[in-house]
């Protein structure tokens, strides 16, 4: 038999033959897929849940009786101008943490120093502090009677507690850390590289930054800027600390919704409720939209 049967044709007679998968093996094949539909659902219901439905039903209640209780709330002088101050804290707040989160960034991820791991933990501190935290803060420094610049800046003429300064403040800290997370790991992930061979080309840091480093980093800039106006827009616990809440004064479109629900003006809360919510998630699904895909 060996005689006739090549070596090859032997080695392939010992070789066992090769078995059909079980259906115990499909199933544990099949399994994973499974798995996934299924986390995917629990996350889909989770949001749902936690978001989707909750700002739903402010919708909802706000055009329960069509367009009258937006007409309502907009013909209200004290609602224009809680939106107004609104917008106002915001941009403010934005430019500043545009400014000054895309300096950090830069300083974080371009340069090596003693005590850059303690300057990104003091950039992420506004998160694990409570708001309120923030505001009775601001309240012990600036306050006229024993603060460590509030008596000065008063008797100089600058108002600072109950007043925009403390609200732009309250507004700034909370959102601060926004823009430098969306720019942070871009620049890390760009590199050096086209900077190094920009300057070897006689670039001057202002011309690097603006044509070679600003042009990679821009829908990270725009998507922490847009993040940051939500934030802003919705600012509550430390603005109600330092703003006084003052009619037609200091009080922002957040501290209107507490006070005309508590007095029994749910409309009025619920129309001031929506158009905040819109306006950034407005935002938010236009940047998503239009960030090319190769940004995400």
């Amino acid at each position: 038999m060996t005689d006739v049967l090549g070596d090859d044709e032997i080695d392939d007679l010992d070789e066992p033959t090769p078995r059909a998968p079980t259906s115990s093996r499909a199933r544990r094949r099949r399994s994973p897929r499974a798995v996934r539909y299924l986390f995917r659902i629990i996350v889909v219901a989770y949001l749902f849940l936690l978001v989707a439905w909750p700002v739903s039903l402010v919708a909802k209640y706000t055009f329960a009786d069509g367009w009258s209780s937006m007409r309502e709330a907009l013909s209200d002088p004290a609602v224009r101008s809680a939106l107004q101050l609104t917008v106002y804290v915001a941009v403010v707040a934005v430019v500043i943490n545009l400014v000054f989160g895309v300096g950090m960034s830069l300083i974080l991820v371009r340069r090596r120093f003693p005590g850059r791991r303690l300057l990104s933990a003091l950039i992420d501190l506004p998160l694990a502090v409570s708001p309120v935290v923030v505001g009775l803060a601001l309240v012990l420094v600036y306050n006229k009677r024993d603060g460590w610049f509030g008596t000065t800046l008063e008797d100089h003429g600058f108002q600072v507690l109950f007043a925009n300064p403390a609200i732009i403040m309250a507004t700034v800290f909370v959102s601060l850390p926004l823009v430098v997370r969306e720019v942070v790991p871009v620049l890390e992930e760009i590199g050096t590289d086209q900077e190094q061979a920009a300057r070897s080309l006689g670039a001057s840091s202002r011309q690097t930054f603006w044509r070679i480093t600003l042009p990679s980093i821009k829908w990270a800039v725009v998507y922490g800027v847009v993040l940051s106006l939500a934030r802003s827009l919705g600012e509550f616990g430390a603005v109600k600390i330092v703003a006084g809440n003052v009619k037609g004064k200091t009080q922002t479109a957040t501290l209107l919704v507490e006070q005309a629900y508590q007095n029994f003006h749910q409309d009025t809360a619920y129309a001031v409720s929506f158009i905040l919510a819109f306006v950034a998630v407005a935002c938010i699904v236009v940047v998503s939209i239009f960030r090319p895909k190769g940004n995400q």
